[in-house]
């Protein structure tokens, strides 16, 4: 089978005759030996590189678990595709019996490829991927391939996943860029813009119906309820709850300092309900607050003493929801926006809201400015003109008219009078 490549429209340089040698029925043209050749003596491969930006995001950014647990996925995906893109698109080359210096070094002495271990013809090239793979066209044609991608179920990826994919290329190029590697230029890499993200949020006689559905006389109604009351407290993300140990609660103060996302540590507070369920927990679990800061146990376990998991608390939630009767759909992360929403609806500067949350930017705290606008009104109506003395009524005004001048009709006037 034939693999030829365009050698002008792939960034690399143009040289003025190409070069096709065959062996075992293999044509191999000049693009494949020239990037045996970059392989052979400066390039790394792609995927190698895609390890080496993953330790840097462990080791130098600090990110958690799961932040590089996507990129490892969006990269992965998206190079995969590259390999099946550059294989699709190989046109075919002039020939001709000229052969670059740079390339003729690669070759023996029959003009061939050289041979791998397994004793089959060379073809690496065809393999692995370079950073100037990479081009704004490749990125450009792989936007349209995720737009068009559905799941099992027919429905299309969300705009904002289709982003996550944009960010982590976005985020190897510009790693790319720091260990000064040749490649696209990151900004080149747009990311679509999305409207008003929704907020799913509970209103305050629905938290109550949720918090109310567990049985507190059980000790995992009594662990459930201690979870949801927490969650709505401190608006803390489900990992952050699911990492909480005992020792990290300072119960004078009714404080925890919380390592969140690019290890931040931040401080988030408990409610006087929260601290009352936590001890009451502990207590039927029987295991004293002293000795479970000593051996610093998880705070919330199961049947057999293992920390819950996030999906674990998933459930508790959800299972909550269902019992209270409630129609939407309610997550961890709801009973977080639900924790925002109720600061914000009660007076809270936003600011405020943002450190409490544990948001690097303000813009990402903004999206619940929306959704309190329905406080608004209230505000405008309680505050609004309160100065006037004598507001017209309606009523005032259908006699207004009566022996005075007939007003001018403002639809007459000229420019410099409106």
């Amino acid at each position: 089978m034939s693999s030829r490549a365009s050698i002008t429209s792939r960034g690399i340089p143009p040289f003025s005759a190409s070069w096709r040698i065959s062996r075992d029925d293999t044509d191999v043209s000049l693009y494949g030996l020239y990037r045996l050749y970059r392989l052979s003596t400066m390039d790394k491969d792609l995927f190698e590189l895609k390890r080496e930006f993953l330790e840097y995001c462990e080791l130098d950014k600090g990110q958690s678990e799961l932040t590089i647990g996507g990129y490892d996925r969006y990269l992965s995906r998206f190079f995969e595709w590259l390999k099946d893109h550059i294989a699709h698109n190989m046109e075919h080359i002039t020939k001709s019996p000229v052969i670059p210096t740079e390339v003729e070094g690669s070759l023996d002495s029959q003009n061939t490829l050289p041979r791998d271990d397994n004793n089959g013809t060379m073809e690496q090239w065809n393999n692995d991927l370079l950073p100037s793979d990479i081009t704004q066209e490749a990125v450009r044609q792989y936007k349209l391939y995720i737009n068009r991608l559905t799941d099992r179920g027919g429905r299309e990826l969300k705009k904002s996943t289709q982003n996550y994919h944009m960010l982590a290329i976005r985020a190897f190029l510009r790693f790319l860029s720091f260990r000064g590697i040749n490649s696209l230029s990151p900004e080149k890499v747009s990311i679509a813009k999305l409207g008003d993200r929704e907020i799913n949020f509970l209103e305050s006689k629905e938290i109550e119906e949720v918090l109310n559905t567990a049985d507190i006389l059980k000790v995992t109604g009594l662990r459930d309820r201690t979870i949801l009351e927490v969650l709505f407290s401190t608006g803390m993300r489900v990992s952050e709850i699911a990492a909480l140990n005992v020792s990290q609660i300072n119960f004078e103060r009714g404080e925890i300092p919380v390592l969140g996302k690019a290890k931040k540590l931040r401080v988030v507070f408990l409610s006087e309900s929260a601290i009352k369920y936590i001890l009451a927990y502990l207590q039927a679990k029987r295991v004293p607050v002293e000795k479970a800061r000593e051996y610093d146990f998880p705070l919330f376990t199961g049947r057999k003493g293992e920390r819950l998991s996030v999906r674990t608390i998933q459930r508790i939630v959800e299972r909550a929801s269902k019992k209270a009767g409630l129609s939407k759909r309610v997550s961890p992360h709801t009973l977080r926006h639900s924790f925002a929403t109720d600061l914000l609806m009660n007076g809270a500067d936003i600011r405020s809201v943002q450190s409490l949350l544990g948001h690097s930017s303000i813009t990402t705290t903004q999206v619940y400015t929306h959704v309190t606008d329905q406080h608004l009104r209230e505000v405008h109506q309680a505050f609004h003109g309160r100065q006037l003395k004598n507001p017209t009524s309606p009523e005032g005004l259908r006699g207004a008219g009566e022996g005075t001048e007939e007003p001018k009709n403002l639809m007459t006037n000229t420019d410099d009078e409106l």
